[in-house]
């Protein structure tokens, strides 16, 4: 393409304090726009401590962050500007200062943050989703649900409400949703956005060039992720202590001490630490199967489709993304979330299927994948929603 043709694209991202799965979605997409359109970046960073504090309580209405935003706007001049995370260190303020400037703005929905101060829809280990009917917080402040503190989950309630009453976030363009899971969740609550302004836009993967191993490891079955509550380690661990097959756990977290415990007093557990993606996809590709056995309403699963691009099945919890991601029986199997008696059956029963039907599951995983979350069809997605705003936005002009 003609480089005077190229529409600018300028991303904007706050990074949290530890890098994540977020951050490093971001940073993969900012690479894969950049093939195709112009792009420059705007990184606000959240700080810990003192100055972690203050960006926090002039999140409502960050001025020096929409001035920063306005000078990079008009120096830039971007067709669209494409949002992620403004929690906290940019504040909402700038979707304001972007509409003033009439550019067409795209915010991912990473997480539940605009519907409950816990963003995950969890509080302590159990599904939280009084927030969803009320029109402010009230029950998720009386309980804490953001950092177990009432203050700070009333002033993230507030900023949010405060935004959603003068029409913040009526002025974004367009909402992406990672799965129709989500789309319903923020389509069946009381925050004020149209339906019309959710789309759906996959995360994807890129898959590196290992040949897929012959032989899998038998009777061994994988977890990759956040060693936490949310993750569904708890369910995991009491599963495979009644199980006669071998797991092997890759990650950190809050529970690493839980799981290195584990360890010691069965044979069958093993944990591998944290490993580099090319071991991870060995790892996936020798595999029985990955379990997910998320306890929260998950708005992706990267690990997910990374198994899916190595052939390699998934038996995860019904509930938030991989509903929309795992067609059960089909490229994956589903057990009862948070119970673990019937990941013990889900797992027996996957044992008892022919390598026949193993291989077509792992088979159709694959070509969700290629379908669904590869590079090229992750680039049909944004040339659809980017071409579609644009013009909307010129018909409104």
């Amino acid at each position: 393409m003609n480089e005077k043709n190229q529409k600018k694209i300028l991303v904007i991202h706050t990074k949290y304090q530890f890098f994540g799965g977020e951050d490093s979605v971001v940073a993969q997409e900012v690479e894969l726009l950049k093939t195709h359109y112009k792009v420059e970046t705007i990184f606000f960073q959240n700080q810990s401590g003192l100055l972690g504090a203050i960006q926090f309580l002039f999140s409502i209405w960050n001025i020096w962050s929409s001035v920063l935003v306005k000078k990079k706007l008009k120096q830039f001049q971007p067709d669209i500007v494409h949002v992620h995370n403004w929690h906290f260190a940019s504040g909402p303020l700038i979707f304001r200062t972007i509409n003033k400037l009439k550019v067409p703005v795209i915010l991912t929905l990473h997480n539940y943050r605009l519907l409950c101060p816990s963003a995950t829809l969890l509080n302590k280990r159990k599904l939280f989703l009084q927030s969803l009917n009320q029109n402010f917080p009230f029950k998720a402040i009386q309980q804490q649900v953001y950092r177990n503190s009432w203050v700070q989950t009333f002033w993230l309630a507030f900023v949010v409400w405060f935004h959603n009453k003068i029409g913040t976030w009526q002025i974004i363009n367009k909402y992406i949703c990672l799965t129709q899971n989500s789309i319903n969740l923020f389509k069946n609550s009381k925050l004020d956005i149209p339906n019309k302004s959710f789309i759906i836009k996959p995360n994807f993967t890129l898959r590196d060039n290992i040949t897929k191993n012959t032989e899998t490891e038998k009777n061994s079955f994988l977890f990759i992720g956040r060693l936490s509550e949310e993750k569904g380690i708890n369910v995991l661990l009491e599963s495979f202590y009644k199980l006669p097959y071998k797991l092997k756990i890759v990650g950190e977290g809050p529970l690493k001490s839980k799981v290195v415990q584990a360890v010691k007093h069965n044979s069958n557990i093993e944990y591998l630490g944290t490993l580099n993606k090319k071991n991870i996809n060995l790892e996936l590709q020798k595999t029985e199967a990955l379990i997910f056995p998320s306890i929260w309403n998950e708005t992706f699963g990267m690990v997910i489709i990374e198994a899916f691009s190595n052939k390699c099945a998934v038996i995860s919890s019904n509930i938030g993304a991989p509903l929309s991601i795992i067609k059960n029986n089909k490229n994956g199997i589903h057990f009862k979330y948070g119970n673990s008696d019937d990941l013990i059956r889900i797992i027996h029963k996957w044992m008892k299927l022919s390598l026949n039907e193993k291989d077509k599951i792992r088979n159709n995983a694959y070509d969700s994948y290629e379908k669904l979350y590869s590079k090229q069809r992750q680039k049909q997605y944004f040339r659809l929603i980017i071409n579609n705003i644009l013009k909307d936005n010129t018909q409104l002009t």
